[in-house]
């Protein structure tokens, strides 16, 4: 092999990826008690000259930096994101295949998309060299083929790596929501309705504000996803009122991290939310972030995933988005690729033993699947 293919992820931080002469073992540990898989080196090849065109490999080293630099004049009209960690920041979605990436924008990413000739419109380039080529997709409400809307952009709580509560931003009304849900429409890009939500005043006052907005969604006739901060017997109501899936948040499943980052809540609380959710709807149609990069360790997430999925929950491993507004909160630290692609791989393994699927997702983050590394999608 020749030393130009040989491609090395490194720990030194979130954009310290470097192109070195030397091979790095990757060690993809399984579940415990399980034995580990073979050790692996991942080389340029493997990341950019397989079939597929974004490998797991690419997709987890793209998520690992989860920035890009890019010409202004090259972005999809888009709405910013106003929903949780990644609230307040600009966003491009690249595509190549049937696989999707997002990204955030920042102009000292290590990472940029230019234009180019032949197949594809774009392609990514990292340090100078391009390692995918595709086409940059259209968000109009936050994520592609969705309307995605974050009803109430403040927060009453207070989690330390959530922006949401130092915004304190604009609560939508039940006409700017069918006037954005419209607009995806026009564009034939309607596939789904996902709402999501802050905490004005109240955790009921936003189950309320959910249930009141439905009936005027239906007419739409696409799968409606909910993401909120639940109530005790919440999801009955919203599986009566046509709702097709539900995302409750844990955040994070180390109790003591738990603690210090979320407060205001109760772990407890929601895992109790989530099993009603699941009577409600059963399997695959229930889903709970699990974010990474809080300071955990990879045996606290493998318990906290074999937690979810033995309730017939879908965990989404996401990514911490480290945020300007909450600098020295809490801890935060982008997880390194190989963590991402070893994570995600534990996962796969226990929804396949306990029969769940994220590739049936109807709605929201599972469907998207642009800021995770999948399982039964993206490998």
């Amino acid at each position: 092999m020749a030393k130009e293919d040989l491609f090395v992820f490194s720990n030194m931080g979130t954009d310290n990826l470097n192109y070195i002469n030397r091979r790095i073992n990757i060690d993809l540990s399984m579940i415990k008690g399980k034995g580990r898989n073979s050790i692996r080196t991942i080389t340029l090849r493997d990341i950019c000259m397989q079939n597929e065109p974004i490998t797991p490999e690419l997709k987890a080293f793209l998520i690992s930096i989860g920035s890009v630099s890019i010409d202004s004049s090259f972005i999809p009209r888009a709405r910013g994101s106003t929903a949780g960690p990644g609230a307040g920041t600009g966003s491009v979605f690249f595509r190549a295949g049937e696989k999707r990436v997002r990204l955030s924008i920042n102009k000292d990413s290590r990472l940029s998309i230019l234009k180019v000739e032949g197949e594809g419109n774009v392609a990514i380039f990292h340090e100078g060299r391009e390692i995918a080529r595709g086409k940059l997709e259209p968000a109009l409400a936050h994520c592609p083929e969705q309307a995605f809307i974050t009803l109430c952009e403040k927060c009453i709580f207070d989690c330390k790596y959530c922006p949401v509560p130092k915004l304190q931003g604009h609560v939508k009304s039940e006409e700017e929501v069918l006037s954005i849900v419209d607009e995806v429409l026009k564009s034939g890009n309607l596939k789904a309705i996902s709402l999501t939500s802050g905490v004005e005043t109240s955790v009921e006052g936003e189950v309320e504000r959910v249930l009141k907005l439905l009936p005027a969604l239906k007419k739409y006739n696409v799968p409606i996803g909910v993401s909120v901060y639940p109530t005790a017997g919440c999801s009955r109501k919203f599986y009566e009122a046509g709702v097709s899936e539900v995302k409750y948040n844990v955040e994070t499943m180390d109790c003591e991290i738990f603690k210090k980052v979320c407060g205001d809540l109760s772990l407890d609380y929601i895992l109790d939310r989530l099993k009603e959710a699941v009577d409600a709807f059963g399997k695959n149609r229930v889903f709970s972030n699990l974010i990474i990069g809080l300071g955990e360790s990879d045996s606290s997430v493998t318990e906290g995933i074999e937690t979810l999925v033995k309730m017939r929950v879908i965990p989404i491993l996401r990514p911490v988005n480290p945020h300007p507004l909450r600098v020295g909160d809490c801890f935060t630290e982008r997880p390194s690729p190989e963590r991402i692609l070893k994570l995600a791989k534990i996962e796969a393994e226990m929804l396949r033993r306990y029969g769940l699927n994220p590739g049936l997702a109807k709605t929201m983050c599972l469907k998207c699947t642009g800021c995770d590394l999948v399982p039964f999608v993206d490998f």
